[in-house]
C-alpha cells in the first residue's frame, strides 16, 4: 500500500443557527456554520416549525395571476352557450321529475 496518500485530518467546529456547537474532523481545517442540525431539525426533535409558507403562496398567485384569468376568460369562452328555458319547459321537467 501506498503511504502518505490521504490528507491530514484536522479538527473543525461546526456551529448550528441554534447555538449547538459540535466537535468533528475535516480535511479543509476551518470552522463551519449550519443551519440546521440534530438538535433543532424537526425530523429529530419531533417539534415542526412554521415555515413562511404563505409568503411563498402569495407570491406564487401574485406571479401567475394573470394567467390564472386568462385561462378562466378561455374555458367560459369555450363552453357552449345555453338558451333560457321557456315556462313551458320548465314546468314539463318538473312534472316527469314528479313523475318518476
Amino acid at each position: 500500500m501506498k503511504g502518505n496518500i490521504h490528507p491530514d485530518l484536522k479538527t473543525v467546529n461546526v456551529t448550528c443557527a441554534c447555538g449547538k456547537v459540535i466537535n468533528t474532523y475535516s480535511t479543509s481545517g476551518s470552522d463551519y456554520a449550519v443551519e440546521i442540525c440534530s438538535a433543532c431539525h424537526p425530523f429529530f426533535t419531533g417539534k415542526q416549525r412554521l415555515v413562511d409558507s404563505a409568503g411563498r403562496i402569495e407570491r406564487f398567485n401574485k406571479k401567475y395571476a394573470k394567467h390564472g384569468k386568462k385561462a378562466e376568460k378561455k374555458a367560459e369562452a369555450a363552453k357552449p352557450e345555453q338558451k333560457p328555458e321557456t315556462p313551458a319547459e320548465s314546468t314539463e321537467k318538473a312534472a316527469d321529475a314528479t313523475e318518476s
